[in-house]
């Protein structure tokens, strides 16, 4: 079987060292419990809090995806339909909440591919 790809494992929030171990516990679509991780990979057993504060960090990878959230929606409201300063808050707001789950995710498992000090290493069969 190929080794799975980086691209793909941060999309499925794989661990970054075996890429097959799941991040989080639950589902995206479980919206109660979306922050809920794994204390380590259940496959390799690699950490998934290398030290404590860790995802200090990912607050601001989550803060330059929510900045470009804003871009997008705020650009496709000027030019598709010239709205009032209320309704770009309101879609704007709705957009940043809609989201939170997913940038949530998306940034500490970036975080954690990028910053965690792993590096993949396939597990043994």
């Amino acid at each position: 079987m190929p080794e799975k790809n980086l691209k793909v494992a941060i999309w499925q929030g794989k661990c970054p060292r075996c890429r097959k171990g799941s991040i989080f516990k639950y589902p995206l679509f479980n919206l109660s419990k979306f922050s809920q991780m794994n204390q380590e990979c259940s496959v390799c057993g690699a950490s998934f809090e290398p030290e404590p504060g860790f995802y200090f960090g990912a607050m601001f990878v989550s803060y330059a995806l929510n900045v470009v959230l804003f871009v997008v929606v705020g650009l496709s409201l000027y030019f598709l339909f010239h709205p009032s300063d209320v309704v770009y808050v309101v879609i704007i707001g709705l957009a940043a909440i809609l989201f939170t789950p997913f940038f949530f995710r998306l940034s500490r498992i970036l975080f954690l591919h990028w910053f965690g000090g792993y590096r993949y290493r396939p597990p043994e069969q």
